[in-house]
């Protein structure tokens, strides 16, 4: 049995180890968007941007939200604002300040068809209405300093990019977003490598976030729009992955200087967008998405678990202490890299443990949410996804 654990925590070990050598090359991998604009010198004709926002329930945000587009230093754009069926203040809003400023048209949206996910459709009857030869998709809850739209188009020409995405900071005040988004960043940073992504052809080695994404409209119409990603949760990743299939130049930028973005306001909102989107990453194949959450579960709290019962018993030898003291020293490192490089507060890295057992129990939530077709989101009861345990047809 000491055999056996001490085999185990070696075998974590090593995969920790591989993890930090993923996570210390993205540090590098995962370019500034404001560094890297300022390499590249500004093109004398700029093409038109249609700045594109799905809004549901957002008279909280959506003001000052269009205000730090309306004042981004870009000199042709366009915003296009729908309100998707709101219940609350939204539409009324956004139909005062698009009579005050014909840079904002304001769409209201049609009913939500059967098969398509909220904002799939949405953005489908922005893109339909927007002008521009860039499109620029954002959400409700970011804001944007005035250079951001200016760098990224920028980089974009110069790169000869088709979709560029860029993360923006995330603002974690609570405890409980604090235990939760960084779930995201950590994920992206540890497990997709962009040195190797941005070079094979796997469509599933990707990445994107949905609050910022900047898409050549060619490239958009050439993938089919959002009709065949329509079912899916996690939008953001199907268009990149779809993007990278067809053989189009894809990017993902540090944008935190740039954007900032508070996507929850307290633990239940955190649980409820994360769930949403955790299943969905797996593209509803069931048995990888246990296996994987069932492993980072052993990876993650097994060795503070085995130093716990070493340290209140003798059933755990020594050895298998020391090594499980390693594994939780590496843990915190790779923590403590997403926490240096994104700018979390120190606690996350801290209360790492306790970030992972809310993912696991999260992960748990959202396959029995979809079995059930319970999920929720926005006040929308979410269809039930068909999902397989393995491969999907």
């Amino acid at each position: 049995m000491a055999a056996v654990l001490t085999q185990h925590q070696i075998g974590i070990i090593i995969f920790l180890s591989a993890l930090l050598i993923i996570a210390a090359s993205n540090w590098w991998a995962l370019q500034r968007l404001d560094q890297q604009a300022a390499n590249y010198s500004h093109p004398i004709q700029l093409p038109n941007v249609s700045v594109l926002i799905p809004a549901r329930n957002e008279a909280e945000n959506i003001l000052p939200m269009i205000e730090s587009i309306l004042n981004q230093d870009y000199p042709n754009f366009q915003i296009f604002v729908l309100d998707d069926n709101s219940d609350d203040e939204t539409g009324s809003l956004l139909a005062a300040l698009a009579s005050a400023d014909s840079r904002v048209c304001f769409l209201k949206g049609q009913p939500l068809p059967e098969g398509w996910m909220g904002k799939q459709w949405a953005c489908h009857q922005l893109m339909q209405a927007a002008t521009g030869e860039l499109l620029l998709f954002t959400d409700a809850d970011t804001r944007h300093q005035p250079h951001a739209l200016h760098n990224a188009v920028v980089v974009m020409l110069a790169e000869r990019i088709d979709l560029l995405s860029a993360l923006p900071f995330q603002e974690v005040t609570t405890l409980g977003e604090r235990l939760i988004v960084p779930l995201l960043y950590w994920s992206f940073m540890v497990f997709i490598p962009l040195h190797l992504a941005y070079r094979i052809k796997l469509p599933a080695i990707s990445m994107a976030i949905g609050q910022f994404m900047l898409i050549r409209r060619h490239a958009l119409e050439k993938i089919g729009g959002f009709e065949p990603i329509r079912k899916n949760a996690a939008d953001d990743l199907s268009m990149v992955r779809r993007v990278k299939a067809n053989g189009f130049h894809w990017k993902v930028m540090d944008a935190g200087m740039d954007i900032h973005c508070r996507m929850y306001k307290n633990f239940k909102q955190a649980s409820q967008g994360i769930s949403k989107n955790l299943f969905a990453v797996f593209d509803y194949r069931t048995l990888p998405f246990i296996l994987v959450w069932l492993w980072l579960g052993l990876v993650f709290l097994g060795p503070p678990i085995v130093l716990l019962v070493g340290a209140l018993s003798k059933l755990v030898n020594n050895s298998s202490q020391l090594l499980a003291g390693i594994a939780i020293f590496e843990a915190f490192i790779l923590w403590l890299l997403v926490v240096k490089r994104f700018r979390f507060p120190l606690q996350v890295a801290l209360l790492y443990p306790l970030n992972m057992l809310a993912s696991i129990v999260l992960a748990l939530r959202a396959v029995i949410l979809n079995f059930q077709g319970k999920a929720t989101w926005k006040g929308r009861r979410l269809a039930r996804q068909d999902s397989q345990w393995f491969l999907k047809d």
